[in-house]
């Protein structure tokens, strides 16, 4: 199984406001370590930003998951960035990331991962 890094990138997210931006959807075949993930501020304001995980895979002899948050409306301040992981996070097949911000397009996300095929 080869690993492979690579880095997602988005300028400016969400397209509106309480609605969460799919950021990364895992593809078949792929499972996948988020190794980093940051929310930079890009408004002259101070927002808040959340992190979600939209997982519905069932391990073995498990509950089946849910929707979690990684950060929830988390403050950054203006021209700062916050890192959302304090450690990694294993995703499966057509587990997703979203992102929100309390204002659109306010708010620019860098996340790094290693690509397990």
């Amino acid at each position: 199984m080869p690993n492979t890094f690579k880095l997602l990138t988005r300028d400016v997210a969400p397209a509106s406001s309480g609605t969460p931006e799919t950021i990364y959807t895992v593809q078949t075949g792929s499972t996948i370590v988020v190794l980093t993930l940051t929310l930079a501020n890009v408004h002259n304001a101070e927002v808040t930003a959340s992190v979600t995980i939209v997982s519905t895979t069932t391990q073995t002899s498990q509950t089946q998951n849910t929707t979690a948050h990684i950060v929830k409306d988390a403050a950054i301040p203006v021209g700062q960035s916050l890192s959302a992981l304090e450690g990694k996070v294993i995703l499966n097949v057509g587990d997703l990331i979203k992102v929100d911000c309390s204002v659109a397009d306010k708010v620019s996300v860098v996340m790094g991962y290693m690509e397990i095929t």
